[in-house]
């Protein structure tokens, strides 16, 4: 979707928030060229902060495209805020619920008409000490292989000097240095074609992720480390109830 075709609500949310960006952030902007075009893509960014969705936001629409992204449905669920996002064609979606495949039909319905879908293939901010990326879920890899379309890698570093997950620190200074880097398209081809299995998915998305920490690795500098992996959850262990039986 181009800006031209972009509707009343579309352009309201740029009058009220792109200058607030503009001056709350000092921008660099690099591989835009990737993003440009009619074509439906993918956009896989790394997620370290509440505020790199504004940053990737401005991003995409300074190349020239409208950003739809996937999000909390209780996002969607805020007074006012839901009816907004709704008409600026962001796309909710409910976790681990069946009303998650109606995400996935908006999300294959944009890109059949064209659209930049914004999708954070970790589900949630990183939880890695250093803001590294996680590994991710299979959402990106299974709509890739439904639709065939391009995934884009984008990777920022700076937005977490707006606000830094790990301190509840919010940072009001103008001028913050932030970098965006959008790279080619993920090379999935040896993928092509092939049944969603629980293993396909998963080799996708390690792909993905391997090429997305591997591109902020050239904006921070240094070796990155090893994907990050959520631990496993504690298992809980309940007390039995008395079946009737001698305790």
């Amino acid at each position: 979707m181009t800006r031209r075709r972009l509707g009343f609500w579309q352009r309201f949310a740029v009058l009220l928030v792109k200058p607030v960006i503009t001056l709350w952030t000092r921008r660099t902007w690099r591989g835009v060229e990737h993003l440009r075009g009619d074509d439906g893509i993918i956009i896989v960014p790394n997620h370290l902060s509440h505020a790199d969705p504004l940053v990737c936001a401005h991003f995409v629409y300074d190349a020239g495209r409208w950003p739809q992204f996937l999000g909390k449905a209780s996002v969607f669920r805020v007074p006012g805020v839901g009816w907004i996002l709704h008409r600026c064609k962001q796309i909710p979606v409910e976790r681990g619920s069946v009303d998650a495949v109606k995400s996935l039909d908006a999300l294959v319905a944009g890109l059949s008409e064209g659209g930049a879908m914004v999708i954070y293939p970790e589900g949630t901010i990183t939880r890695e000490p250093e803001l590294w990326p996680m590994k991710g879920k299979t959402g990106v890899a299974r709509l890739a292989l439904a639709t065939g379309a391009p995934v884009i890698p984008v990777a920022m570093w700076g937005p977490e000097k707006i606000f830094d997950p790990r301190t509840n620190r919010l940072s009001l200074r103008p001028g913050i240095p932030v970098t965006v880097v959008a790279g080619p398209p993920i090379d999935l081809s040896r993928w092509a074609g092939s049944t969603p299995t629980r293993a396909t998915l998963e080799e996708m998305t390690e792909a993905i992720m391997l090429c997305l920490r591997d591109q902020l690795a050239k904006i921070r500098g240094g070796t990155p480390p090893p994907l990050w992996e959520r631990p496993p959850r504690p298992i809980v262990d309940r007390p039995r109830r008395n079946q009737g039986g001698v305790a």
